[in-house]
């Protein structure tokens, strides 16, 4: 199983879009600081997940949702 997600901080307007397999293991990585690409962001609140049998399917969803109309989707959610 495959997991897409969206962070966001609770302190900065930043918003985050992941994947992986072990959606617990890979959030508290972020909590502690172990993504340089998020480091600075944190705390972040788990705002969005989606479930995927495939890795392709997941990673596509991923992709959009990292694009502009997909930032722009995620906004509309999480109102």
């Amino acid at each position: 199983m495959y997991f897409v997600y969206v962070l966001k901080s609770e302190q900065r307007n930043y918003i985050y879009v992941g994947l992986t397999n072990d959606l617990e293991r890979r959030i508290k990585q972020h909590q502690e600081g172990k993504s340089s690409t998020t480091r600075s962001y944190r705390p972040f609140v788990l705002v969005l997940t989606e479930k995927s049998e495939l890795r392709l399917e997941a990673r596509n969803r991923e992709k959009y949702l990292k694009s502009g109309s997909g930032k722009e989707w995620i906004k509309l959610q999480i109102k």
